[in-house]
């Protein structure tokens, strides 16, 4: 993959999400209550002969979605079970949401607490740098939760940047020492 003469484009971004639901109701409930987003569209299953499954679109803000919850009204699902965590067919381990300031993200994090929303892991900070970094990797502060599928988010802010050298710029502009990114 060194022919830099053939290179694929670098694509814009990231930018949103479709998760497998066992329950379309409680799941949109969830993410509308806790996170806020807003309905964008709703389908049924089979409005389009090539999409077998119950789509809904969610937004957080201008874009037409952000998250996409799908169903399928033919499949027959199961909770999760302890074994799921050492065998079966690979998926995701987790998609996050990134807060705007600190501020925002406390709130959340205090929200979490006062609805009962079950945090997983943290508050914690992912840096073997930062001085209260818990040893893991990712430069930011967040915490874990888990909706009502065992889909894991996480919840952050503070995301350090990779300068055009390299270097680790934190989340306030200051220089991380010592790591730099594998590729530039």
């Amino acid at each position: 993959m060194s022919n830099t003469s053939n290179q694929a484009p670098i694509a814009k971004r990231v930018h949103h999400l479709a998760i497998e639901v066992r329950d379309m109701e409680k799941s949109i409930a969830f993410y509308r209550e806790f996170f806020g987003l807003r309905l964008t569209e709703r389908h049924p299953a089979g409005e389009v002969e090539a999409i077998p499954v119950e789509l809904t679109f969610l937004r957080l803000g201008e874009n037409h979605h952000d998250l996409v919850l799908a169903h399928n009204p033919n499949k027959a699902y199961r909770d999760p079970e302890p074994g799921d965590a050492v065998a079966g067919l690979p998926g995701f381990h987790h998609f996050a949401m990134e807060y705007a300031d600190r501020a925002a993200w406390e709130t959340q994090l205090e929200r979490a607490r006062e609805m009962g929303v079950e945090i997983v892991r943290g508050p914690i900070v992912h840096s073997p740098w930062h001085e209260r970094g818990e040893g893991s990797w990712g430069e930011n502060e967040s915490f874990y939760v888990l909706d009502p599928d065992g889909h894991r988010i996480e919840l952050f802010c503070d995301m350090a940047t990779v300068d055009p050298l390299g270097a680790y710029i934190d989340a306030y502009g200051k220089l991380i020492e010592g790591p730099t990114a594998v590729e530039i």
